[in-house]
């Protein structure tokens, strides 16, 4: 199982030099990939609540978030092997004619490391400054989906559908990953699934929140939709994202520990059992955490997780 870290992007640590130092340690220890996300506002009164919050307030360090693909591009030309990929970007916040060029463009810069990952969203604020109606938004996304795989792939793009339409075009760059980056979707639900099964490569959930037996068997249950549209399950493709908790010394008993809250070693045992759910890639994200201030032992930290993960 591969390794990766989420750049310092959120709040005091959303440096130039903060992200050029993770970006330049981690590929010098090894790490196999680097990650960012988008978040557009950070609403004073929110229209819809942010699940991991009290009051449903998001996150004081969202006030502050570097845009993910500026990030990445910067980062091409500062290394040469690490692959850069996204865990999320909300696609429909995006113009699809764009976003494929501008992934593609990536691409090229990077000789061929872009993964997409992608989501749909959850704010109704940011789909409001977006443009986009809230509404119909899974329907929105299967036709995304379709056109970004055929601006990458299709000499000739055309496309017609409910809520997007492309004149029959040219559309270059054309990314150097062939038939195109992986695409991997965020997300739980069934439809979700489906999207998966009928347009992408894989899927990105977050490890540890809920229990791990829980996240197998929704990778059980994302496999068995693949086998059903008869598609090969051993096709889709796993990563995981995981915001450990890490302490100096055990606190609880092995029973009553949540999933990647403990010791490195206890962590160490969460990240097995995860690998031997078949996922094939985890990353590992600070943003809420007190390491999110310290580069250095971020980088350490995450070093000592991708031992287990090998």
């Amino acid at each position: 199982m591969k390794a990766g870290i989420l750049l310092p992007q959120t709040g005091e640590s959303a440096t130039r030099e903060n992200v050029l130092f993770i970006a330049k340690e981690a590929e010098k220890e090894g790490l196999d990939s680097l990650w960012v996300f988008e978040r557009l506002l950070w609403p004073i009164k929110p229209k819809t609540p942010y699940v991991a919050t009290p009051d449903g307030s998001l996150p004081v360090q969202y006030q502050n978030v570097l845009d993910p693909l500026e990030i990445l591009t910067y980062l091409a030309g500062h290394t040469n092997q690490i692959s850069l990929g996204t865990c999320l970007i909300d696609m429909l916040f995006h113009n699809p004619v764009v976003l494929a060029r501008r992934f593609a463009t990536l691409d090229v810069l990077s000789s061929g490391r872009v993964i997409a990952g992608l989501g749909i969203g959850w704010s109704k604020d940011e789909y409001e400054v977006s443009g986009i109606p809230f509404e119909h938004r899974g329907q929105r996304a299967d036709e995304f989906l379709q056109i970004l795989k055929r601006i990458w792939t299709d000499e000739v793009v055309e496309f017609k559908g409910q809520f997007y339409s492309i004149p029959a075009s040219k559309i270059g760059p054309k990314p150097v990953q062939k038939p195109h980056p992986p695409i991997l979707l965020g997300g739980f639900s069934p439809k979700t699934f489906l999207r998966i099964v009928n347009y992408a490569d894989g899927w990105i959930p977050v490890a540890g929140f809920g229990s791990l037996e829980q996240l197998k068997q929704t990778i059980d249950i994302l496999r068995e939709d693949a086998r059903k549209a008869n598609k090969d399950p051993s096709k889709i493709r796993i990563f995981t994202l995981a915001y450990p908790n890490v302490q100096d010394s055990s606190s609880s008993s092995e029973v009553q520990r949540l999933p990647m809250t403990g010791t490195i070693e206890q962590i160490g045992t969460d990240i097995n059992q995860i690998k031997v759910m078949g996922v094939e890639h985890i990353i590992f994200g600070y943003a809420f955490s007190p390491l999110s201030k310290e580069m250095k032992k971020m980088v350490e930290i995450t070093k000592q997780f991708a031992r287990f993960a090998k």
